[in-house]
């Protein structure tokens, strides 16, 4: 049974962990994370020498490689401040499997810290920001697809809804199968490509049977991988990272 997590009160300051693919690919998204946060009165800090928080690795069972790209993260973060991780993927690696990384070795301590000071974003802003927001955006459908590990291994397939019912002029539209993963999955995709792109297609089919005009995930990997097959499509559906959309519609 997943224990239940003590939010704290707002702080002053908190870490951004990026991630690889707003660092590689969706900076924008970063940036947005920054607004969102820097609004609610909080100081962002973020530690230059940061890289991957591997998840890459570990999934593919070389957890030797990822304990040793993960123990470049843990210094990184030396004040009591949360971590905030816009994805749910790399906010799971970090306050799950960080922690079993790390067991029974010296780091143990430190890297069970870390992982209690590790939010994902939407969670953050639900639980510890208690965040109200105010549309300013046209009226739009909009679908939202969770993350296979922010939904399962966090445990928070509801605080991405949560942000968007806040939005007046947004109808969140319900997906058919919306638990069913993108088929990203990281290096999954990489191993088992065909099967990847089945899934993805059923992914995509289904957010536009319930005739959304956009959509929006937590994860940028999620984001790459239905965003590219729409595209490949040559279908006009497009999405972006839920902190971009956010931001847009209320800034």
């Amino acid at each position: 049974m997943t224990p239940v997590k003590l939010y704290p009160a707002k702080p002053e300051k908190v870490y951004l962990f990026g991630t690889c693919l707003i660092d590689l690919f969706y900076p924008e998204a970063g940036m947005d994370v920054v607004h969102l946060l820097e609004r609610e009165g909080i100081e962002v800090i973020y530690p230059d020498d940061q890289t991957c928080c591997g998840q890459p690795a570990y999934t593919s069972g070389y957890h030797d490689e990822a304990r040793a790209v993960a123990a470049a993260q843990l210094d990184l973060f030396p004040k009591p401040w949360p971590i905030i991780v816009p994805s749910g993927s790399c906010g799971g690696m970090m306050r799950t499997h960080y922690a079993q990384l790390f067991a029974d070795s010296e780091r143990q301590a430190q890297a069970e810290e870390v992982a209690s000071r590790v939010f994902e974003l939407t969670e953050f802003l639900v639980h510890v920001c208690h965040v109200r927001l105010v549309d300013r955006g046209e009226p739009q459908r909009l679908a939202m697809h969770t993350s296979c590990s922010a939904r399962r291994e966090m445990g928070l397939a509801e605080t991405g809804p949560q942000l968007l019912q806040q939005l007046s002029n947004v109808t969140l539209v319900e997906q058919a199968r919306a638990a069913e993963c993108c088929g990203f999955g990281g290096t999954f995709a990489v191993r088992h490509p065909e099967v990847s792109a089945a899934m993805v297609a059923d992914k995509g089919a289904a957010i536009q049977a319930a005739e959304a005009e956009h959509f929006v995930t937590s994860d940028c990997g999620c984001l790459m991988n239905i965003d590219g097959h729409l595209q490949h499509e040559r279908r006009a559906l497009r999405g972006e990272h839920i902190a971009s959309y956010l931001w847009r519609r209320t800034a």
